[in-house]
């Protein structure tokens, strides 16, 4: 049975690449689409096996192949002979498997054939009984010359990247760790800690980037009283949606506002939520990792995943980026206002959050205080979280109102403001324990290091 495949190419090579389509052994081209939205109507019916894709087709972005992909459709990149902005631009979106517009017809039909087998079994995984599966690295290998798997150059690096099987130990070690600052709805503090904790990790000396993905009440910018004019992360994720995010790319939107302390600032409308898709979002984070050791993100309160309910067709979700870091973090750091309606807030909030999360949060108790809870107030708030939501040894950071409002008004960190606060040695503590760098080992006086445009 022939393969059905669908073209959206840009104009000027479609007819090209549809005439050799039509002389490629069973291959059925069924539409040649004239713009996105035929592109994934067809194939979210379930109409097309093959979507054969340029990078300059208008409209084209990292989202749309998402859907494509969601939809168990194989895609096959396709470029204009020695271009390698185009294929860059494929391989950034994930399309791996890519031909020159010039291919003979063989070529078009055995590369469509390679991943259209590829995204039956990645939409229904092969039982243990099953034949051997071809690993994409096999695919790509079947469409060169010489065996070697096929990868498009990368003008920002020397040498083109190659696709081991699996990688090397020492690559898995150093890969950079991903901490999500999440908390339950009522202010609990969420951004503080977030903003204090990356701060105190790049005192530590660790190179940390700060990414603010709160997409109802981002605030990021406010306390390091940076220009949110042009958010940080808006516009890394528009760079990731067009194919054009790599490390150079993503350090000019996240300046450096202090030594070994990077920041995407967060979104200054809240009206402007439709701008981080998940899958964007997901591709920004992969190139934090190289920019940074440790990546922390502010992320919102609400966890619902049913939005497309509201929808008939394909639609962004706001609450998809707090679900995107939540997936990507190896710690989620889950905070609560120590208070009766806080932790109330908290454990019912823990819940909700280990449906989402595989690995048990680390729990944070904020603004603990003897006025909200009565006397021994650490004491009283750890047995309440450890009867009412099985927390044992949740981490304790005291009230101190004086220091926090005064940091907040200078627009500094504690540690630049009140070093001395109590909070702010907490805060540093749970910095240390993230990153196991013991606070001995601080470097010297932290200098003041801020854009002339703050």
């Amino acid at each position: 049975m022939a393969t059905a495949a669908v073209t959206a190419i840009s104009a000027a090579h479609e007819a090209a690449v549809a005439a050799t389509l039509g002389r490629a052994s069973g291959v059925r081209l069924v539409r040649r689409c004239a713009d996105v939205a035929d592109l994934l109507a067809i194939c979210t019916a379930g109409r097309a096996d093959v979507a054969l894709v340029s990078a300059d087709f208008h409209g084209l972005d990292r989202s749309a192949i998402g859907t494509l992909r969601d939809a168990g459709v194989g895609i096959v990149g396709v470029h204009q002979p020695g271009v390698e902005d185009e294929q860059r631009v494929l391989q950034q979106w994930g399309v791996r498997t890519q031909l020159p517009i010039t291919a003979v017809p063989a070529d078009f039909a055995q590369a469509v054939q390679a991943v259209s087998e590829g995204a039956a079994a990645t939409a229904a995984p092969p039982d243990a009984t099953d034949g051997p599966t071809v690993s994409l690295e096999a695919e790509l290998a079947a469409l060169s010359d010489d065996g070697a798997p096929y990868v498009p150059a990368n003008p920002w690096l020397e040498q083109p990247v190659a696709l081991p099987a699996s990688p090397p130990p020492a690559a898995a070690q150093e890969t950079a760790k991903i901490v999500t600052v999440w908390g339950p709805a009522g202010a609990p503090g969420r951004t503080v800690l977030a903003v204090n904790l990356a701060a105190e990790a790049a005192r530590l000396g660790v190179p940390t980037v700060l990414v603010d993905a709160d997409t109802y009440a981002a605030s990021v910018a406010q306390h390091l009283a940076l220009l949110d004019e042009a958010p940080g992360v808006a516009a890394a994720t528009r760079l990731a949606d067009s194919g054009h995010l790599d490390v150079r790319a993503l350090a000019a939107v996240a300046p450096e506002v202090t030594p070994g302390l990077r920041v995407l600032s967060g979104l200054p409308r809240a009206d402007r939520w439709p701008e981080i898709r998940d899958d964007a979002l997901e591709a920004v984070l992969e190139q934090c990792r190289q920019l940074g050791r440790l990546i922390v993100i502010d992320v919102a309160a609400p966890l619902e995943q049913d939005e497309e309910l509201s929808y008939d067709t394909t639609a962004p979700r706001r609450n998809a980026a707090t679900l995107a870091a939540l997936g990507a973090a190896d710690t989620v750091i889950a905070v609560g206002s120590a208070d009766p309606v806080g932790l109330q807030r908290l454990v019912r909030g823990l819940d909700e959050l280990r449906g989402v999360i595989s690995e048990q949060p680390w729990v944070v108790a904020n603004r603990v205080r003897s006025s909200a809870v009565g006397s021994s107030p650490e004491q009283r708030v750890s047995e309440a979280l450890q009867r009412f939501a099985g927390v044992s040894s949740p981490a304790i950071i005291p009230d101190d109102r004086a220091a926090l409002d005064g940091a907040l008004l200078a627009g500094r960190v504690l540690a630049e403001h009140a070093a001395g606060s109590a909070a702010r040695k907490a805060i540093a503590q749970l910095a240390a324990d993230l990153t196991g760098v013991s606070a001995a080992t601080r470097r010297g006086r932290w200098g003041r290091h801020r854009d002339p445009a703050r």
